[in-house]
């Protein structure tokens, strides 16, 4: 072969090289000097749900979208409920000089890759890891909230929410004999236990997919942060109901909770914001233990997978000690979460009082959340102190050197993290 034929093939393979590399190369990340970010990706507890005030949010098709009415569908992406009140901006995070909320409430792993209107129930905006790829290419991300696993194939926060307070409320106004319907058939009057809201399988499958989510969001952090160098807050959940009620709130009129109808009793509750039966207090705390250890697992597995990450696991079940809804007797005043409140229809305006409501009126009424979800998926969420007290959690996740924290309320509502 002439010297001329070798280096004309030379050339040649190093021009297909070339190409070849450009075609399978993940995308370059944005110049470094860029303004510094931080950004929260996940649910409702991270979007800012409850915390009111909500940002218009940029749907699917690229348009912004703002309040667009009670009875408009769910899936709207403005339902994201992105809050300017969210722990995200509550936090101190010294050096960073941006925050984006790519959150949406009732988001699910599969909204982490894929556009959430593609599943059952899901909203109408683009994957949270395209959302965070636009911001890589303009900033800098120093810091990444995830709040993922409560929403998943197998169960649903807001589910498992409306199960036991429908029971509480359809206990409290009807016999046992008395099979009226909600729209979605007879309701159950017993208690929540345990396998009502999650099993053990159920839980096992949702960590596996929360797990295979967040390492997608892993991934595509290593290849769109502009210096490499970025702190990943692995946040849980805490429970919006105490361990047990004030005792103003046992008995009503001579009657608990353990016995057939106890309308004056159910009133009470539902003012307070806690449509409850007490025994279903001790499975959702199961069921938020078991959220915590979800979460934990995740950031376990993905430290082995990714060993020179930064990665913090945040656990806040005890953020809201003393003052979670019914826990004190004056609630709701001075609770961290937002009572369950519910519409009449579609209208705007909350139910606060069920006290002097037959039957068919609470038939009514609770129907509207089965209609309209919109109108009831506030409830049982932090408010806007509650994610103010879950910013304080943020900002000792985001200096500590430790890669677990617990974020505790003392009763004197001081926060510690440690």
């Amino acid at each position: 072969m002439s010297v001329f034929r070798r280096t004309a093939l030379a050339a040649a393979l190093t021009v297909a090289a070339a190409a070849l590399s450009t075609a399978v190369a993940p995308p370059a990340p944005a110049v470094a000097g860029l303004p510094t970010a931080a950004v929260a990706l996940g649910d409702s507890f991270i979007s800012g749900e409850g915390a009111g005030a909500y940002s218009p949010v940029v749907d699917v098709n690229g348009i912004s979208q703002g309040f667009p009415g009670w009875t408009a569908p769910n899936s709207n992406a403005y339902f994201c409920h992105r809050s300017p009140n969210a722990s995200l901006f509550q936090a101190n995070l010294p050096g960073i000089q941006d925050r984006f909320n790519l959150a949406c409430s009732g988001g699910q792993p599969y909204d982490i890759a894929n556009a959430s209107v593609n599943r059952t129930k899901g909203r109408s905006v683009a994957s949270q890891l395209d959302q965070l790829r636009a911001v890589g290419q303009t900033h800098d991300i120093d810091l990444v909230l995830v709040g993922l696993g409560s929403n998943n194939s197998s169960f649903t926060f807001g589910s498992v929410a409306e199960k036991c307070a429908n029971r509480f409320i359809a206990d409290a106004w009807t016999g046992w004999w008395e099979f009226w319907a909600y729209l979605g058939g007879p309701v159950e009057q017993k208690p929540c236990s345990d396998a009502d809201l999650a099993t053990p399988t159920q839980l096992s499958a949702a960590t596996a997919e929360t797990t295979a989510a967040v390492r997608q969001i892993l991934t595509t952090l290593d290849q769109i942060d502009a210096d490499g160098q970025h702190r990943i807050v692995f946040q849980d959940y805490t429970n919006p109901l105490p361990f047990d009620l004030a005792s103003n709130y046992w008995e009503e009129d001579g009657r608990q909770d353990d016995r057939d109808k106890f309308r004056d009793l159910g009133a009470e509750r539902y003012a307070a914001g806690c449509p409850i039966h007490r025994a279903s207090l001790l499975p959702g705390h199961h069921f938020s233990s078991g959220l915590g250890s979800l979460v934990s697992s995740v950031r376990t597995t993905l430290a082995s997978e990714f060993p020179s990450a930064d990665l913090v696991y945040l656990n806040v079940q005890r953020a809201f000690d003393g003052a979670r809804l019914c826990e004190q007797p004056t609630s709701p005043s001075g609770s961290l979460a937002t009572p369950i409140r519910l519409q009449d229809g579609a209208t705007g305006t909350f139910v606060t009082s069920l006290a002097g409501k037959d039957k068919i009126a609470i038939q009514r009424i609770a129907n509207t959340c089965v209609s309209y979800f919109q109108t009831c998926q506030e409830s049982w969420h932090p408010n806007v102190a509650g994610h103010q007290a879950l910013g304080r959690c943020l900002t000792g996740a985001a200096a500590t050197s430790a890669r677990a924290v617990a974020c505790v309320r003392a009763g004197d509502g001081t926060i510690s993290v440690g």
